[in-house]
């Protein structure tokens, strides 16, 4: 009897989900529906389709008792075959129009998920900065993927299990009504009590499942941490090969002894439903029996055939729709959480009279009394004001933390300011279309990113258009270019995931070429040698220094062969700027500068002396400092 194993299970809330189980309003229900808005005459055909299906699929039924009362016990040939030859059209005509109605709903429900996924993703793409620092990566792609498909199954499982399982037990016990009042009355009072067993069995077999899913998480984990390149290493290293043997065998056999126990639990169950699930029928044949023996009821032995039949299929709605508020809750939860994000206000936004400007852009910046924080409590920018010109560049350095890569993230508005300004091309960056402003600076960051695909796909995503000379000419100017000619596929060499197949320093020329492809008129160095060798490092240097003498710059750098060439440095210390002037000068002052100097800029004065690279003619004299 499979009806009242539909849906086992999964019937029951976690204590997570009890805890965080969601407040059903009317605004929320009319904003779920809102989605199905577009689709509300696919909705009614589905409508339909559920109803016509349920009434054919429940016919058979019906005609069993003709069969058995017309054809076999009335001993009408033809009437037998009439019927049964009808009883085969119409589940046919149920299984035809059922494949109908999954077909438009799961139509229905791609779409809806189609829609809801590009908004979200719009959406996304729309939020600042301070949205991806703050919220855990993982909690974003579940939303965008786990949620969403969630959204799936509640409008091709939930909603229309709702409405099938709603008509079917309408149209059964109206038919059952019309057959017997006496007995489709006893019928219904019994159905109640094969719930039972299968609530019971099913909390049972619901925590060791959960238990189960916890010992296959633990044994994930244990597998992703320990073969992995990095654990591997690890693992060998400290000679914890047996240990993690051991500790995986543990668990590995924990969520053996689990599913055994989860599987004997299921087959108890099928023993205890199968055992209640034929009380209903012997009860239907006893009642059906005294009344026509002791009544004289003009029930026949087709009607209770029926009636036994009905019963029957009632069983799997009945229980489905005992069980449909955990999954409607389940899908409520995953709307909210959708609508959280969805609700999330974009901090950063085109102004509604957005300026193009129509002169070439010349990369020129100022702050003007720039304030910043990321949070009350903390302000990270206080009172910044400077002036880049065109053609010029400026470095700026500081300490660990002093605001330096937020101060640079504050010109294409990754982040909008708290106080003060940011102009660009003498316009508030605010006041600028958001795509003309992005378009016209380049920055290379230190922890350089590079798309799963060939170095021509990553160096073509500044630029879809770029001609192949164009390509060439820009890896010249990055230092990369005899680099990319010793790879046997040249161009098409693939780079592996965020680049792992190349070397820190060829991912970061990579990426300087792909910002000279962009062609913008402020470039923007944070850091970019940082993480770098001596030698790497030098080659790098030695495509900076040319683009920063053609173009207006700013470099963010800890390393004195980095910023020597710029015409002016600025001190950044707590968000502020505190000296500013050029290399000679502020080395000299015995400030923050000069103890930068000491601390980090003489090593890598020594370091470039001692990789035999030479040294730029800018190190001079002040080397002695």
């Amino acid at each position: 009897m499979p009806g009242p194993m539909h849906g086992f299970g999964r019937g029951y809330l976690t204590e997570e989900e009890k805890a965080n189980r969601p407040k059903v309003t009317w605004p929320l229900l009319k904003r779920v529906f809102s989605w199905l808005a577009p689709y509300k005459f696919q909705m009614l055909l589905v409508i339909m389709a559920i109803f016509v299906s349920s009434v054919f699929s429940l016919m058979p039924s019906v005609l069993t008792g003709r069969i058995i009362d017309e054809g076999l016990i009335g001993r009408d040939l033809n009437a037998l075959i009439r019927l049964i030859l009808l009883s085969l059209a119409v589940t046919l005509g149920a299984n035809l129009i059922g494949v109908f109605e999954s077909y438009l709903n799961t139509w229905i429900a791609q779409h809806i998920t189609f829609d809801m996924r590009n908004q979200m993703y719009r959406h996304l793409q729309e939020m600042s900065q301070r949205f991806f620092t703050t919220n855990n990566q993982g909690d974003i792609i579940t939303r965008m993927t786990s949620d969403i498909d969630g959204v799936q199954r509640t409008i091709t499982n939930t909603l229309t299990d709702i409405l099938r399982n709603a008509i079917t037990l309408i149209v059964a016990v109206t038919v059952m009504y019309r057959q017997n009042p006496i007995l489709a009355t006893v019928g219904i009072l019994i159905i109640p009590l094969f719930t039972i067993p299968t609530r019971s069995a099913g909390r049972t077999r619901w925590s060791l499942t959960r238990e189960a899913q916890a010992a296959s998480d633990e044994i994930n984990g244990i597998l992703n941490e320990t073969l992995s390149v990095s654990g591997q290493q690890l693992v060998k290293l400290f000679g914890k090969e047996k240990y993690e043997y051991d500790r995986y065998e543990a668990a590995n056999r924990r969520m053996i002894d689990l599913n055994i126990k989860e599987s004997m639990a299921g087959r108890w169950f099928r023993v205890v439903i199968t055992t209640f699930s034929s009380i209903g029928p012997m009860l239907l044949y006893l009642v059906g029996g005294i009344l026509m023996m002791k009544y004289d009821s003009d029930l026949t032995v087709g009607d209770i055939t029926v009636l036994v039949a009905l019963l029957g299929r009632m069983y799997g709605p009945v229980n489905q729709l005992l069980n449909i508020q955990v999954d409607w809750i389940r899908s409520m939860a995953l709307f909210k959480r959708l609508f959280e994000y969805f609700d999330m206000p974009a901090e950063i936004r085109n102004a509604d009279d957005a300026v193009v400007p129509a002169e070439e852009s010349e990369g020129c910046v100022e702050f003007r009394h720039v304030d910043f924080s990321y949070n009350p409590e903390r302000q990270i920018l206080k009172n910044v004001t400077f002036n880049l010109e065109s053609g010029r560049c400026i470095a700026i350095v500081g300490p660990s933390g002093s605001g330096k890569s937020t101060l640079i993230n504050l010109i294409p508005r990754m982040y909008d300011v708290t106080g003060g300004e940011v102009l660009f091309d003498g316009t508030d960056v605010r006041k600028l279309d958001l795509a003309w402003l992005r378009q016209n600076i380049g920055i290379v960051s230190q922890e350089t990113y590079l798309f799963n695909g060939t170095i021509r796909e990553n160096l073509l995503y500044a630029k879809p258009d770029a001609t192949e000379e164009e390509i060439i000419e820009a890896c010249k100017k990055a230092n990369i270019y005899d680099f990319v000619q010793k790879q046997e596929l040249g161009l098409d060499c693939v780079v592996g995931n965020r680049g792992l197949k190349l070397s820190g320093g060829e991912k970061q020329r990579i990426s300087i070429a792909r910002v000279l492809l962009k062609d913008p008129a402020l470039l923007i160095f944070d850091e970019a040698t940082s993480s770098l060798d001596s030698i790497s490092e030098a080659k790098i240097q030695e495509a900076i220094d040319p683009l920063i003498e053609a173009r207006t710059s700013i470099l963010i750098a800890h390393r004195l062969s980095t910023i020597l060439h710029a015409d002016e440095i600025l001190v950044l210390k707590d968000g502020e700027i505190v000296e500013r002037g050029v290399h000679e000068e502020l080395v000299k002052k015995g400030g923050v500068y000069t103890e930068l100097y000491e601390t980090q800029f003489r090593q890598a004065l020594d370091a470039v002396r001692e990789a035999g690279t030479g040294y730029p003619e800018a190190y001079g004299p002040s080397d002695v400092y």
